[in-house]
């Protein structure tokens, strides 16, 4: 079983749209910046009369502070402050987004260098066996899994190549995941269960943060007992821009090492998770098995928003 995408799972992007009720296929297509999962556009959470702030500075910046604030804003609008904060990430059910992803490919993660210390990743590339998958966040009602998750927000796929999905619960100024199921209890069901939880993404995100959790994972995967270990060590070591099919982003990387201990055997995976105000994850790239390296060129996944 394996977690891809344990960070994609924040799927609503800013932008701008029509009238509140207007069809959608991603955030982007939205004035609230939400998508939601029967393709209509949530309204905006702006002026009394119901209509969008039309206020918002051309730079970005919130109508209401003149400074860079971290209070959450009105429609989700980025600040480019260089830090994300919980509100600046809307992480709930009912949301979706396009993603294209290309496995076993090569690519570097290094990106390019910048005089300022920043970086650029572009994506915009073609990359071999290119396919285009939309995933969504759900809610837990009625799900055959849901008296397992009593605190869980939502599901979400975990990996483009398989329909199992990961628990997650959001608050508290933290992502975690609670467990992995499948999406049916018919034949050989998942239901693996972390404790504690693992956490994905502590809030806020800035330059070095660092955050780690180790779990006891247990439960069936695939109809058989399992029983393991999963050690995350998450570092924000990096910043600058990230271009994907869908558009720029200004982004800080997550840099995560999974370290799952099977009985004697341990296997090492190294994911990156590019991460922007509003948007949320929009590229992962994900390292083969036990690659020695920090920055890598030979991938498992690669992942970026797509229009």
């Amino acid at each position: 079983m394996k977690l891809s995408l344990l960070f994609a799972s924040a799927l609503a992007v800013a932008g701008c749209s029509s009238s509140p009720e207007a069809a959608c296929h991603v955030g982007a297509d939205c004035a609230s910046g939400i998508c939601r999962s029967d393709g209509t556009c949530a309204p905006v959470q702006g002026t009394d009369s119901g209509e969008p702030d039309t206020s918002t500075p051309s730079d970005g910046s919130s109508p209401t502070d003149s400074g860079k604030s971290d209070a959450p804003i009105k429609g989700c609008v980025p600040n480019n402050d260089g830090t994300i904060t919980a509100a600046e990430a809307p992480l709930q059910p009912g949301l979706h987004a396009k993603y294209r992803y290309a496995t076993n490919v090569t690519f570097s993660t290094a990106g390019q260098a910048q005089n300022d210390g920043s970086r650029i990743w572009d994506m915009t590339g073609a990359l071999g066996g290119d396919q285009d998958v939309v995933v969504d966040t759900n809610s837990l009602t009625n799900a055959w899994y849901a008296s397992s998750f009593a605190t869980a927000s939502y599901t979400t796929l975990l990996t483009p190549s398989s329909n199992l999905l990961g628990v997650f619960r959001f608050g508290g100024n933290e992502l975690a995941i609670q467990g992995v199921v499948s999406p049916s209890q018919q034949g050989q069901f998942t239901n693996v269960n972390y404790n504690p939880e693992a956490i994905a993404i502590q809030f806020p995100l800035s330059m070095n943060a660092t955050w780690s959790s180790t779990s006891t994972v247990q439960g069936t995967a695939s109809g058989v007992p399992v029983y393991y270990f999963e050690n995350y060590q998450s570092k924000v070591d990096a910043h600058g821009k990230a271009k994907t099919p869908f558009g720029t982003f200004d982004v800080l990387r997550i840099a995560t090492v999974l370290t799952r201990t099977v009985g004697a055997v341990v296997t090492i995976t190294r994911t990156y998770g590019f991460f922007a105000e509003c948007a949320t994850q929009v590229a992962t790239i994900v390292s083969q098995p036990n690659e020695p390296s920090a920055e890598f060129t030979n991938t498992s996944l690669v992942e970026r928003l797509a229009p």
